[in-house]
Order: structure tokens, then sequence, then C-alpha cells
């Protein structure tokens, strides 16, 4: 069965319905990154991160969660992370310097070392 809202990586229009899933920092986040086109370092910033969160990477196609959807399965990801918000921007912050490395050209980020 496919599902509509299933696509290979983490869909950036997922990112306003996560909004009100955490504290305030995390509104704040939320809320900056659903404003930005999807090319911009701190959306594919917050996609990295997300895939990461989300495991999806692992998913398949035939897989409780892509039958979920992306939606559903992005939002569980959310509620189910055990860090604080704090954590969760230094997630997002290690994948900002990930992508900004990755963008100047820097050999150990296209590598995937830190």
């Amino acid at each position: 069965m496919y599902n509509e809202d299933t696509e290979m990586l983490f869909p950036m229009r997922v990112v306003p319905s996560l909004a009100d899933l955490r504290g305030v920092g995390w509104k704040r986040l939320v809320a900056r990154v659903a404003e930005l086109e999807e090319e911009d370092p701190d959306a594919l910033a917050f996609g990295l991160m997300m895939i990461r969160l989300s495991g999806c990477v692992s998913c398949q196609a035939d897989s409780f969660r892509a039958l979920r959807g992306c939606t559903a399965c992005a939002r569980q990801a959310i509620l189910r992370y055990r860090g604080s918000d704090q954590d969760i921007s230094r997630l997002y912050e290690k994948a900002r310097k990930e992508i900004q490395a990755y963008l100047s050209g820097d050999s150990k980020a296209k590598e995937g070392h830190e």
C-alpha cells in the first residue's frame, strides 16, 4: 500500500506540524525553519536532524512507519525524544555545522568525520 505522505527522506512540508510538540524554544526553531526555502542551509540542517531522529535512512516502503506516513513518524519521533529542548537545539546546531562544513568543501565533512 502506498501512502501519499511517505517520501524517501524527511520532507520539509512536515515542519509546521511539529511546532506544538515541545516547549517555546522548539516552537521558535520550527517557526523559523518553516519560513525558509528548502535549499537554505538551516533548513537542510533541520532536515538532517529529523532524518537522524526519525530513522528515515532505515525506513522501508512496506514498514509500519512508511505506511503511517512521514508526518506521523516525525511527530512520534519528536514526542518520544527523551532529551530536553536544549538537547534538540544541540542536535540541530551539530547538523548546522556539518551542513556548513560540507557546503564549504571541507573534505572531512564529506567523508562523514567530525
